[in-house]
């Protein structure tokens, strides 16, 4: 005798070798023994084979019209073989019973099992939409088919083309669009964004590395809600200072200015500046929450996204011409040896006398002309006229407080490599379009403005910053144990070293206007100017505050995120600058491996040619195609530029400064394609922890 039986979800059929009340042991055509319940066996017969009647049930199975079977179906609960006899004669054959069997099996939406054997039919509702859903997938299948054929065939069809980025970086997995692209690159043996830039998908490699950039950082778009900017209600005194800016013409955030006063009397005081958005913007608040979110300015080259509404910075801003309030930090020196005598923070409103531009002005503002009294450039602008003696002071001890930060570092600062800006001709700060006329100028680091700014900002930081570790007061801190290689600059809220600057502790404070770190900071600052030593009590953020960590842990990803997208557009605008220009060589110095940079342009990239040269030599490359879409640019050594000598050493070591501070991207960028199954001024390189203008 032979039975039919179900086992895990699948019909079998063998020949029954023994047989209990409760199970059977049965062999299959294979040879394989199984032992079966008594409750899954459904057939009992003694012909045909079981091979053959299997076959045949099959066969029958595939000729059942289910809606005519569904028809036929009681509305109670039935057994196949019932509805084999309704369905085919009173006289069903097995064949008939099993195929009925097989098809009420293989189409739930038309019956729902109700037991071994057993059924029930869908209602007409449920049938319907059931059958919708399957027509539907049906089309979505032909949809696919006919979408992987177009991508496989060069031609990207529409709806694919508007979910490209979508599809690329964060898909998706169960819509057609995706599957298409994922069956199209098996099909094609290509990568995902190979397949697509072949079919056309992208249209504008500037618009692929921005859509992509908003989709990953701005899902919601870059707009703000309309909020007005609350007003600082203190009253607050007015500083005798006159105090004056130092930005880029494109800085629209001004958060902060210089003062001098006493000059000549022996004892100068030098005030530091910081717009007060933290005295009328408290921590939970709307305006914070847009703060929070965003956690810094992104820049890129001709266009930046704010962390602020504009109208909220306008409020507070450190506009010429105005009584601005601010946090200032006035620290007493001695005129003719620099040395600190003392410190104090006040809240108070000051002066702002002028906003001056460093790309209009460091041309005029020299070393010569501010150690010089008697030289004049004759074409100082009016502003200068006030500012000279000021500047002159402002550049003396700028070079006093780098060089006492370079003993505690133990090496020099390097400013061999110059920064360059970037200006896209015509652009005005409107969002670019990638195919803008680009201009590139050089600003050397450390010019005097730009020396004069960073050391005072990291003077405030650092006295700031080891003012609240005095008073119990938590704040952000960037610190960093050592210069050693490998060794990164970590944010915490202890007040610890931070050996790449030679400081003892390193704040954020300066910047509240662009950075949220610096926000957290003030309102502590303030805190701390209020109430003194009671300050620990009255600070917004308390000792060990997981509010603190949060904040640190989501900056730290939003400024990198932020700072590797700036450094691609400055790669894109550079490539674009050498297609422009129709550059095809380049001096360059090989600064490691088989990486050289481009002497007179911020270009860094990959060489054929290189391997026996030693770092630091200078050779002439010839640039080959370029790819905007992976940013990358390769190039071949042509000749030796500096006679071939063997490197003495200080090449080598210059190369490896510079490496240590690279900010250019060496080459493509990683674009990473899921599509497994299941402070600076616009147009500059960020600056990390030396802040610039």
């Amino acid at each position: 005798m032979y039975l039919l039986f179900e086992e895990t979800g699948k019909f079998l059929a063998g020949r029954a070798l023994s047989e209990t009340d409760a199970s059977a042991q049965v062999e299959l055509d294979s040879g394989k023994r199984v032992k079966v319940k008594a409750t899954n066996i459904l057939l009992r017969f003694d012909k045909p084979e079981p091979a053959q009647l299997m076959a045949a049930a099959h066969t029958v199975a595939s000729g059942i019209e289910l809606d005519m079977a569904w028809e036929f179906a009681p509305e109670d609960d039935f057994g196949f073989a019932e509805l084999a006899r309704d369905y085919f004669s009173e006289q069903a054959s097995l064949s008939e019973q099993a195929g009925m069997l097989l098809a009420l099996f293989e189409a739930p939406h038309y019956f729902r099992r109700a037991g071994k054997g057993r059924f029930r039919k869908a209602s007409q509702d449920i049938l319907a939409q059931a059958l919708a859903a399957i027509e539907k997938k049906k089309q979505i299948a032909l949809q696919i088919e006919a979408w992987v054929k177009d991508l496989s065939a060069g031609t990207c069809p529409q709806p694919i083309r508007d979910q490209l980025y979508k599809i690329l970086f964060k898909p998706d997995k169960n819509a057609p669009e995706y599957k298409a692209v994922v069956e199209a690159s098996r099909a094609t043996h290509l990568g995902p964004l190979e397949l697509l830039i072949k079919a056309g998908a992208i249209d504008s490699p500037y618009q692929f590395h921005w859509r992509r950039f908003l989709l990953e950082n701005f899902p919601k778009g870059t707009g703000f809600p309309k909020l007005d900017a609350p007003q600082i209600t203190e009253d607050l005194p007015l500083s005798s200072a006159q105090a004056f800016s130092i930005d880029d013409s494109a800085t629209t955030e001004i958060d902060d200015a210089l003062s001098v006063q006493g000059l000549g009397t022996g004892t100068v005081l030098l005030g530091i500046h910081i717009a007060a958005p933290g005295l009328a913007i408290s921590p939970g608040s709307a305006i914070d929450q847009l703060g929070r979110a965003r956690l810094s300015t992104m820049y890129m080259p001709g266009y930046k996204i704010t962390m602020l509404p504009d109208e909220v910075v306008q409020a507070y801003t450190l506009m010429e011409g105005q009584a601005c309030p601010a946090v200032s930090l006035y620290v007493t020196l001695d005129e003719a040896t620099l040395a600190i005598k003392s410190s104090e923070t006040r809240l108070e409103r000051v002066h702002i006398g002028a906003n001056l531009r460093h790309d209009q002005l460091d041309a005029v503002v020299t070393t010569e002309w501010l150690q010089n009294p008697g030289f004049d450039h004759g074409i100082d602008p009016p502003p200068l006229a006030h500012q000279r003696d000021s500047l002159a002071f402002l550049y003396r001890l700028a070079l006093d407080l780098k060089a006492k930060r370079e003993v505690v570092r133990g090496k020099p600062e390097n400013f061999s490599r110059p920064d360059y800006n970037y200006r896209l001709v015509g652009n005005d700060g409107a969002e670019p379009q990638g195919d803008e006329q680009v201009e590139i100028s050089v600003r050397q680091r450390g010019a005097p403005l730009d020396l004069i700014v960073s050391e005072a900002m990291i003077l405030a930081n650092s006295s700031w910053g080891s003012w609240l570790a005095e008073l119990g007061v938590p704040g952000i801190y960037r610190s960093q144990a050592s210069m050693a290689p490998g060794v990164k600059v970590r944010m915490g809220t202890k007040a610890l070293p931070h050996a790449g600057l030679g400081v003892k502790s390193y704040a954020w404070s300066s910047s509240p206007l662009r950075r949220y770190t610096d926000l957290v900071n003030q309102w502590q600052i303030i805190a701390c100017a209020r109430h003194g030593k009671t300050a620990a009590l009255a600070a917004p953020f308390k000792p060990k505050d997981v509010d603190l960590f949060a904040i640190i842990s989501s900056f730290d990803a939003t400024y990198a995120a932020y700072h590797g997208f700036q450094n691609a557009m400055e790669r894109f605008w550079i490539l674009k600058y050498v297609q422009q220009q129709g550059i095809t060589e380049v001096e360059a110095t090989l600064f490691k491996d088989n990486l050289v940079r481009a002497d007179h342009l911020p270009l860094v990239l990959p060489v054929a040619g290189a391997q026996s040269l030693p770092r630091g030599a200078r050779v002439l490359v010839r640039l080959g195609d370029i790819d905007e879409v992976s940013l990358d640019i390769h190039g071949t050594v042509t000749q030796r530029l500096d006679g071939g000598e063997d490197d003495k050493g200080g090449a080598a070591q210059q190369a490896l400064d510079d490496e240590s501070d690279d900010d250019t991207l060496a080459g493509p960028i990683a674009i990473a394609v899921d599509l497994s199954e299941g402070d600076a001024a616009p147009g500059t390189t960020a600056p990390g922890d030396n802040p610039a203008p």
